[in-house]
């Protein structure tokens, strides 16, 4: 007889501060929690695969980030400032009841679980980065790897005024194009076609709910890549000290992500001493839709590793 998947539930978490995030979850509430981020363009859907995977055994929840599909859209730019957007990952957990067994995140999301695990350590046992560049590394490469600054000139259009209106043209003909790049839809590439009909829908859905949000994060944030008008990046320093991250953590790396370069991971672990690094050769900055099952075996070697009569091993 087939299992039926775990249902995924939707609900809205009321946070202390004012902010509401739209939220899909799964499992028992009483479990040991989980908590998984997404990045840009995507939305708390992408880890509806991994939601059902851990359902079993852990309640499992997956925010819209403040600015995307239901969640809480403020309209200034100021309020997607990094310290505005880790207040709501902090404020959540401590709504969902604590500190989290693991804090899964990409891109977006991972840069804000890196500064979380930073600021409050005390909210999550391990962290599980995919694919999202450490602020430390991530500084140092947008001040002096040109290949780095060529792989994130994206960020500077998307800062444009305009950038919202030249996204909605020909039915978001742009961000289809950023994921057909990738593979999305080619069916002979490992990982790949997973752009499907359903999953086009879902992704509309949520741009069409509104994009400015989601392109505030880049124009209030100071690590931009340099231009010659703007070399506000030259100027910023991070203090090891102030960067350094010190629960377990497990970094998950698609190696051919063409928007952040495996450069990124030299000298990671100066920052990240309880570090596991896993090299994905051949995936690309979408890889949790490329290749979920990965991701779910590491995580779970993780969260075995972790346990208080296993040893890590690097």
């Amino acid at each position: 007889m087939d299992t039926q998947p775990l249902p995924i539930e939707c609900f809205d978490a009321r946070l202390p501060h004012g902010i509401t995030l739209s939220c899909r979850g799964c499992g028992p509430k009483d479990a040991p929690r989980l908590l998984f981020v997404h990045g840009f363009p995507e939305a708390a859907f992408i880890w509806d695969e991994l939601l059902r995977h851990f359902g079993g055994r852990y309640r499992c929840v997956a925010p819209n980030l403040r600015g995307y599909e239901r969640s809480s859209a403020p309209a200034e730019v100021s309020a997607y400032r990094p310290k505005e957007l880790i207040a709501d990952i902090s404020a959540l957990i401590d709504h969902l009841g604590g500190a989290v067994e693991a804090l899964v995140a990409h891109d977006w999301g991972g840069a804000l679980a890196w500064n979380l695990a930073v600021r409050h350590p005390h909210q999550l046992k391990r962290l599980v980065i995919v694919n999202a560049p450490h602020p430390g590394t991530f500084l140092r490469d947008l001040q002096h790897n040109q290949a780095q600054q060529a792989a994130s000139a994206y960020m500077n259009f998307l800062r444009r005024p305009d950038a919202r209106a030249l996204l909605l043209v020909d039915d978001f003909a742009r961000l289809w194009r950023m994921f057909e790049r990738a593979g999305a839809t080619d069916a002979e590439r490992p990982g790949g076609a997973w752009l499907t009909g359903a999953a086009k829908a879902q992704y509309r859905a949520v741009w069409s709910a509104g994009l400015e949000g989601p392109l505030n994060y880049y124009r209030a944030s100071p690590l931009r890549p340099p231009t010659p008008d703007d070399q506000a990046v030259m100027a910023l320093q991070l203090p090891a000290e102030s960067v350094s991250v010190h629960v377990p953590t497990l970094v998950i790396w698609a190696e051919a992500d063409e928007a952040l370069l495996p450069s990124l991971l030299d000298g990671l672990d100066a920052y990240v001493p309880r570090m596991r690094l896993v090299r994905v050769p051949g995936a690309t900055h979408w890889i949790v839709h490329e290749r979920p099952q990965l991701l779910a075996t590491e995580i779970e070697r993780e969260l075995l590793e972790s346990q208080p009569d296993a040893t890590r091993q690097n």
